[in-house]
């Protein structure tokens, strides 16, 4: 039985070595705004050996799966110590997401996982499940991760086991191992989903992007990217939520929308990564989307190209759930490079690599939306006008 085990290891060994050093190059041919890259930079296979399988060829002779990984997608990022990190939602095949950090030297390809994942303090309610952490660098010298946690519903009806309160859970780091647990954000809205705290004070005061929802999966009445600050991190509590882009009828944001990552500083105002849903004959779609925001006043939208800015393609489009892109995580560079890092399909990881010119480019020049056909048909013909004069 030894050299059965053994054999298999060696191939085993073998097989994910060549994965994790894979190159990743470039797509040719893009739109101009960004570079796709030919691989997913993380999948369930990334992640190590050691944690999926049993290395003991006594208490694990056939060499069996012991611990199965579903997923990995939905990954905050950060640019540390000179690496490339993602804090990635792994996903195992009992449905419970943790959070683990994944490690690059280049930011497109070899990335690899650190030994242990993210062991978060829980609060006096246990989380259930938790996902989707957005990291912050915060001028006040921490680290912030900000996630969703979510539990179950303690007024749902006998019998119902999918009715869940989402709420944003808060947590901080100086090392991104060790993480301290902070009380959960307090809104005046049921439901928190997609919460991103802002780089900066705002006022002097913490400064948080919400979503504010009425149930678990719609949006309802409201809806939108909200605004507001907090005196306090510890302890945050956010009064009134300015809404500073609402869902609308018959866009690619039309169900429900959220803030992605948090923004990026530029000179000409602070870029905003987010995803948009729409309902179709197939199910939700989500889709990525940007717009700009004054650098002096954060609820003042300057600009927003309409449509999407990403949306998945080919083999992206099939997952667990398919159709799907979403970004919790870039990193812009100090060379004026961003690397974004969005999932597809709720099931892998993929980088986009752009440059802050040509974002702000793509936003500040890019037509909005005029909500009807024929708002649309105009923006066509400008542009055809303009190329056939050029002839």
């Amino acid at each position: 039985m030894s050299h059965i085990f053994d054999a298999r290891l060696q191939l085993l060994k073998k097989e994910h070595e060549t994965l994790l050093s894979r190159a990743n190059l470039p797509e040719t041919n893009g739109n101009g705004i960004f570079s796709r890259y030919q691989y997913p930079v993380l999948t369930a296979a990334h992640t190590p050996l050691f944690w999926r399988y049993d290395l003991n060829r006594q208490t694990n002779p056939f060499l069996m799966e012991r611990f199965g990984i579903n997923a990995t997608f939905n990954a905050g990022a950060i640019k540390w110590q000179g690496k490339y990190l993602l804090a990635v939602r792994v996903e195992g095949m009992d449905r419970k997401s943790f959070f683990a950090i994944a490690e690059s030297p280049n930011g497109v390809d070899n990335f690899r996982f650190w030994d242990y994942p993210i062991d978060m303090p829980g609060t006096a309610e246990n989380d259930v499940n938790i996902y989707d952490m957005r990291l912050t660098a915060h001028e006040d010298g921490w680290v912030y991760g900000v996630f969703c946690t979510e539990r179950k519903d303690p007024a749902a009806p006998a019998g119902d086991q999918s009715a869940a309160i989402a709420q944003c859970g808060i947590a901080r780091t100086k090392d991104l191992v060790k993480w301290e647990r902070l009380a959960d954000l307090t809104t005046n809205s049921p439901q928190q989903r997609n919460v991103v705290l802002h780089p900066e004070f705002v006022e002097g005061k913490y400064a948080f992007y919400t979503r504010p929802q009425d149930s678990f999966i719609e949006a309802g009445k409201g809806g939108g990217i909200g605004f507001g600050l907090s005196e306090s991190i510890t302890h945050a509590v956010v009064n009134e939520e300015i809404v500073i882009d609402p869902k609308r009828y018959h866009t690619v944001y039309e169900a429900k929308n959220g803030q992605g990552p948090a923004p990026i500083k530029t000179p000409k105002g602070w870029l905003h990564l987010a995803h948009g849903v729409r309902n179709t004959a197939a199910g939700l779609r989500y889709t990525l989307y940007m717009f700009m925001t004054d650098l002096n006043d954060l609820t003042k939208v300057t600009h927003k190209p309409a449509g999407y800015f990403i949306a998945p393609e080919g083999e992206e489009r099939v997952g667990d759930v398919s159709n799907v892109a979403f970004a919790n995580g870039w990193i812009a560079d100090e060379d004026g490079k961003v690397f974004i890092y969005y999932a597809s399909s709720d099931t892998r990881m993929h980088v986009a690599v752009s440059t802050i010119e040509q974002l702000t480019d793509y936003v500040t020049n890019t037509a909005p939306d005029a909500f009807y056909s024929g708002g649309s048909v105009k923006t066509l013909n400008a542009i055809i006008s303009k190329n056939k004069s050029l002839q």
